[in-house]
């Protein structure tokens, strides 16, 4: 497929990118089309919008899975088109946005990226068009569900879901483990459950290689692993904090 979009369902595409190895999605319709995430600043935003334009010329909506930097601050190249979220991705999103830029900057910095500038850099553009559990647009005659399964990569995260494709964002992640900087670990494995309920056939992750529902279902396994250790240990009341060096650390849940 041209300008990198690979079709995994009928006019269903997924651009992955090198920088963070993160997935966006569009889904074209007969007189519309919807972008699923926008990337890390403004540069990216308008080379993925041109991406877009390389597919269809049809008018753009947008959704962010939810409010991390990679996932949204390509948000102002998409304007003035609506922007969906889940309700709570926008509070997220105001309230961490500058710290999210801090620390994104420093690690590009030390990594010699020149990209750090360009983060620096890029407009925070809040989501405006709300979502609290369900929502189904109307993308050009096509139906695109919006769900909110709960909690679990970040308190906000949202699933787009179109014929029998799932946009599952950061709720699932390929090729390294989950990132739990925000994350509710003890909700995460139900949260996963209900995902897999709607699963008929392939799930974009935030990152990585598009997987399948017995991928997700081996990673809720090991959520649930988490949780339960969580609990044994008696920590679940502290679990921000630990859950966040088991993050950092990126090790493997002890048996």
């Amino acid at each position: 497929m041209t300008a990198g979009w690979v079709e995994v369902g009928d006019r269903v595409f997924v651009r992955r990118h090198r920088e963070l190895d993160l997935n966006c999605g569009l889904v074209v319709g007969m007189s519309g089309c919807l972008v699923v995430d926008t990337r890390s600043h403004l540069g990216e935003g308008r080379a993925l919008a041109e991406a877009v334009r390389a597919v269809t010329p049809h008018p753009w909506a947008v959704v962010n899975t939810h409010a991390h930097y990679d996932h949204c601050f390509g948000n102002a190249a998409f304007r003035p088109a609506d922007v969906w979220a889940h309700r709570r991705c926008v509070a997220e999103l105001a309230g961490t946005a500058e710290q999210q830029r801090a620390h994104a900057v420093r690690d590009l910095l030390a990594a010699g990226d020149p990209a750090a500038q360009l983060v620096a850099m890029a407009p925070v553009d809040l989501p405006d068009h709300l979502v609290d559990d369900a929502a189904v647009l109307d993308v050009g005659g096509r139906a695109v569900q919006l769900r909110h399964h709960g909690r679990g990569h970040t308190g906000a995260d949202l699933v787009v879901a179109v014929d029998d494709v799932v946009f599952a964002g950061d709720l699932v992640e390929e090729g390294a483990p989950p990132a739990m900087d925000d994350a509710f670990p003890l909700e995460w494995a139900a949260t996963l459950t209900r995902l897999l309920a709607e699963v008929r056939g392939p799930v974009v992750p935030g990152h990585g290689a598009v997987v399948d529902a017995a991928f997700v279902a081996a990673q809720r396994d090991e959520l649930a692993q988490l949780a339960r250790w969580l609990t044994r240990q008696g920590t679940a009341p502290v679990f921000d904090e630990l859950t966040r060096s088991v993050a950092l650390a990126r090790v493997r849940v002890p048996p």
